[in-house]
């Protein structure tokens, strides 16, 4: 269900129609997106295809395959950008549409001990951590190379 003020929804919408040049995977229940600025390298996040804000709103066993295929991206992204910490946040205080980011934490991590959302907003956003074209191609290439590798259902571009 896609409501006209949901950013995930949108979002979604540019998916489908083949618009979304940060969509690397379709999984079962979600949409592996790479997050549009990358000031956390090979940021990630993925998108639930239910227009929840709950898991427990989630009927059960597609919430247990949004977990697992949750962790199963994560492990793809570790694979794919060897940090040396992931973070997992599920919020939806701001997007009121479920959704996973998946943060790599690396050694040159610019400020290794704050969390994600204690950095300013205009840091995090910051044009400089737009990834060029061919950035974002190579990170989407290796993300998915290491999906491929995982035993999730892939649906779209990673296979």
């Amino acid at each position: 269900m896609e409501t006209k003020e949901c950013l995930i929804c949108d979002r979604i919408a540019l998916i489908r129609a083949g618009k979304n040049p940060h969509f690397v995977a379709e999984t079962e229940t979600g949409f592996v997106v790479l997050g549009d600025q990358q000031l956390f390298h090979g940021y990630t996040l993925l998108l639930c295809k239910e227009h929840k804000q709950e898991l427990h709103q989630l009927e059960p066993d597609f919430r247990k395959k949004f977990l697992w295929e949750m962790s199963e991206v994560a492990a793809a992204v570790f694979a794919a950008f060897s940090p040396r910490k992931l973070n997992y946040e599920l919020l939806g205080n701001t997007d009121h549409h479920m959704h996973w980011h998946i943060f790599p934490r690396h050694t040159d991590d610019p400020m290794p001990n704050r969390t994600v959302w204690n950095i300013a907003k205009e840091v995090r956003n910051d044009s400089v951590n737009t990834p060029s074209t061919e950035a974002l191609q190579e990170m989407r290439e290796r993300l998915s190379t290491e999906l491929q590798k995982r035993q999730v259902p892939i649906m779209g571009p990673a296979e």
